[in-house]
């Protein structure tokens, strides 16, 4: 089957924020993104009938909604938006009593009670993956880059799993679940890769092995549609971006500026490589999965794996040294206050570690978790 991929200005970029809805007084999960979704539907009488809000969908829990920019030039105009768009949710749920909440994971709501939006294909989800499919109460934030050229596409997947474990300890969010502390620092990362078609992806030299391989992927039944991959980093040919989706939720407006300006950044010096001539290197991919396990196990303390020689560093430090890298880059996107942010999150604390704290300071009591992070989100 041929994939055609769309045109896409190099580097201009889209964020979608999964936002979880708790309730005020309890801080456990409302399933109530139906009638959020149908008053801000109400509220902008310029929508018809069966039109969504542009910019905030539906996801698959019903205690979930989703902020989606448009095509953005910056960082910055990428923050605006979802700051925007998130005071317009306010409106419709602070008289609810509802708060807006976004971690990996909500530290303490029982997963298999949490109600499906009534969309077949998540229904058919659900129904094949069973136990598994029930356990994702997971919120994550995805950042699209633009890419002016197809054959950038999966050399750019490759150069992004090779900084999966960087994405992963900035943003590990989800140390509980169920009410336990589970020793991760992203519970979410190892949860989700547990769907079929999610996790790591497959290193394909061609553009055409792709092709084949969601052929066959639709031929056999596993997918019914191309957007049912759900890789850590992925292509998305209908808006010729290349996604990474390897982090976890976020509730701080800096920290997603941080992810998105990091992923724009190096999806740019990437491309610019290509264009030189250059080639992405491939890490192995024995590699690629034990960073990924390092990352959600040890979080900001994970000793990573960087080349295909098995050289070692720690996370931080060697973001540190891309920071450096990527500076004339990011002064060249006009994003380098948003950069500079990855170095405020290496200083104080990814938001697991933020989460352990709380918990230790209230004596366990998990619903101070989700006040502090409610706080963090007002913040947004």
């Amino acid at each position: 089957m041929q994939i055609d991929f769309a045109s896409s200005r190099q580097s201009t970029l889209g964020v979608e924020w999964e936002v979880a809805l708790v309730d005020r007084n309890t801080s456990d999960l409302r399933s109530v993104a139906e009638e959020v979704l149908a008053e801000l539907h109400r509220l902008h009488g310029s929508l018809g009938a069966d039109e969504e809000h542009p910019h905030v969908k539906q996801e698959l829990l019903l205690n979930t909604v989703e902020i989606v920019t448009g095509v953005c030039e910056t960082v910055a105009e990428a923050k605006t938006e979802l700051h925007d768009n998130l005071a317009a949710i306010r409106e419709v749920t602070d008289p609810m009593d509802i708060d807006l909440y976004c971690a990996g994971s909500h530290p303490f709501a029982p997963p298999k009670l949490q109600p499906v939006t009534d969309k077949d294909r998540y229904a058919k989800m659900i129904d094949r993956t069973q136990w598994w499919g029930q356990q994702m109460v997971i919120y994550g934030v995805h950042v699209h880059v633009g890419l002016d050229s197809r054959a950038k596409a999966l050399p750019v997947v490759d150069g992004l799993i090779n900084y999966q474990a960087h994405f992963q300890a900035l943003s590990a969010s989800s140390p509980f679940w169920g009410g336990e502390d589970t020793g991760y620092a992203s519970h979410r990362a190892l949860m989700f890769q547990q769907l079929p078609t999610a996790g790591i992806p497959y290193h394909f030299p061609e553009w055409e092995q792709y092709e084949a391989y969601v052929a066959d992927m639709l031929h056999t039944g596993v997918i019914d549609d191309i957007s049912e991959i759900r890789w850590d980093v992925r292509p998305v040919p209908r808006f010729g971006t290349v996604e990474m989706r390897i982090s976890d939720g976020l509730s701080s407006l800096q920290d997603i500026g941080a992810i998105a300006a990091l992923t724009q950044c190096l999806v740019h010096d990437m491309s610019t490589t290509i264009d030189n001539g250059g080639t992405i290197p491939v890490m192995p991919p024995w590699y690629r999965v034990e960073n990924k396990w390092r990352a959600a196990r040890y979080g900001m303390e994970a000793i990573i794996i960087l080349n295909a020689a098995g050289d070692e560093m720690l996370v931080t430090e060697h973001l540190r040294q891309e920071l450096k890298r990527l500076a004339p880059v990011a002064a060249e996107l006009g994003c380098s206050a948003e950069l500079a942010d990855v170095e405020r999150i290496i200083k104080g604390g990814a938001g697991y570690q933020w989460q352990h704290k709380v918990a230790a300071a209230h004596g366990g009591n998990l619903r101070e978790v989700v006040k502090d992070n409610v706080r963090r989100m007002h913040l947004a």
